[in-house]
């Protein structure tokens, strides 16, 4: 029996409900998916209409909402990765079989995900494919390794100096904590290759620990559908061999399900810990803290989420005193720091006005439209889990967060949709769900250039 919280118990087969299901659990869907398709054909129209004013676009993206280029390519290697990933696919399914042991479907579910990230790169640009965007591109310049001659100095005056060197930094560190230089610092990775294997390995460890929160809410065959979701999510599978952002995720991962275990001394002590590590890589991964609290608070009252409240803020308090006093890394300073590099960017001429639709309209569909589709039902039958997405992405649409590259910036929320989504979703429409699913990523890797 899985470990789930109370509220959350194991449920029977959904099929003859979903075959019955009535207009009122379809109408937040369909709704939902009228308004994604109105911001994209918005978009396309202002582009046509409105003249260019940063990034080729009035909006500031390419085609928008999705900060993508249209550039088709296709690598020879595609002819050996199509059909490997076709096959690997098509096998997954059978990681449902009961008869696997919970360790051996995580192992099982990490190869999966490791050789999808690997072949689908590999089909556009070969095995260049898997470190190009720490290598080549414009993008390249904005990367974390052009910034590491800033802790020649040593590390801590490094973070003693970290809100005042913030500005000098290429785009990616100066808007976000020093979390991932300092790793690359201490690890010694200074190359392209390395920094690859790291961001590759560490994300990809996402999709069993999507597993693992799985078990904490859905019985055993549930967890492991959000799991597979997640590893043929397109936006998981391309960002995922490109972007420091997977390994945030796996950092995040951990961090949630500390804080929605039903053991309190995990729940508010490692908990809160390992939410303070995953802040000190992205500010943006508090926003996990939140769902838990969320969570919590659904399924087991405002004092439980109090406590959760409290003692994440006491987690958080102690690491940046800590932090301080040990180094002088001031955290508030490293923050509004992180907000001015934000406002300087690209993202100030981004109007707000299409993006707090543009935003989470791009996020639903880089996750997989299925996947959504599944999510969205979830919020309609009020899945605390679901429920408690929803409430974080319209935080972050409505707070002006992030304005556009939400397909990689707000990855870390992938696995709470997955997690949603399989609470719904019938095992027996599995194989054609992750059949769309490739079908999705091979396209949108294959036709754009996705700048990571």
């Amino acid at each position: 029996m899985s470990a789930t919280l109370p509220g959350m118990e194991e449920r029977a087969p959904r099929s003859s409900i979903l075959v019955a299901a009535g207009a009122g659990e379809l109408r937040l869907p369909l709704v939902v998916a009228a308004a994604v398709v109105a911001v994209i054909a918005v978009g396309a129209a202002l582009n046509i209409l409105l003249p260019e004013r940063a990034f080729d676009s009035y909006l500031g993206a390419p085609h928008p909402p999705f900060l993508w280029l249209w550039r088709p390519r296709i690598d020879p290697l595609a002819a050996v990765a199509l059909p490997a990933f076709a096959l690997a696919v098509g096998q997954a399914p059978r990681l449902l079989d009961a008869r696997l042991k919970a360790p051996t479907f995580a192992v099982a579910v990490f190869g999966l995900a490791l050789a999808l990230r690997l072949g689908l790169a590999a089909a556009r640009e070969g095995p260049s494919g898997w470190y190009a965007a720490f290598d080549t591109g414009f993008n390249a310049g904005n990367e974390y390794l052009p910034s590491l001659p800033s802790l020649e100095l040593g590390l801590t005056a490094f973070l003693d100096r970290f809100d005042q060197l913030a500005p000098t930094l290429s785009v990616h560190p100066s808007a976000h904590p020093p979390g991932m230089l300092v790793t690359l610092h201490l690890l010694e990775i200074d190359g392209v290759v390395a920094m690859a294997w790291l961001v590759i390995l560490a994300g990809t460890l996402a999709a069993p620990l999507t597993y693992v929160l799985g078990r904490r809410l859905l019985d055993e065959r549930r967890a492991r559908l959000a799991a597979l979701l997640f590893a043929c999510s397109p936006s998981a599978l391309i960002y995922g061999v490109s972007s420091a952002d997977a390994l945030f995720v796996t950092l995040g991962l951990a961090a949630a399900i500390a804080l929605v275990t039903d053991h309190r001394l995990v729940a508010v002590v490692l908990g809160p810990a390992l939410l303070a590590l995953a802040a000190f890589f992205s500010y943006a991964l508090l926003a996990l803290g939140a769902w838990a609290v969320l969570l919590r608070l659904r399924l087991r009252g405002a004092l439980d989420a109090a406590r959760l409240v409290l003692a994440s803020a006491a987690g958080l308090a102690l690491a940046c005193g800590g932090l301080y006093v040990a180094t002088g890394f001031d955290s508030l300073g490293g923050l509004a720091a992180a907000d001015d590099a934000y406002r300087a960017s690209i993202a100030a001429v981004r109007p707000y006005a299409y993006w707090v639709f543009g935003s989470p309209a791009a996020f639903i569909v880089a996750l997989g439209i299925p996947i959504a589709w599944y999510a969205t039902r979830a919020v309609s039958e009020r899945h605390p889990a679901a429920l408690a997405l929803a409430a974080i992405v319209l935080v972050a649409a409505v707070g002006g967060f992030s304005k556009a590259e939400t397909e990689r910036v707000w990855l870390f929320m992938v696995p709470l949709a997955c997690v949603a989504a399989a609470y719904v979703l019938p095992s027996r429409k599995l194989p054609a769900i992750l059949a769309a699913l490739a079908f999705q990523a091979f396209a949108t890797e294959l036709l754009f250039e996705t700048i990571w």
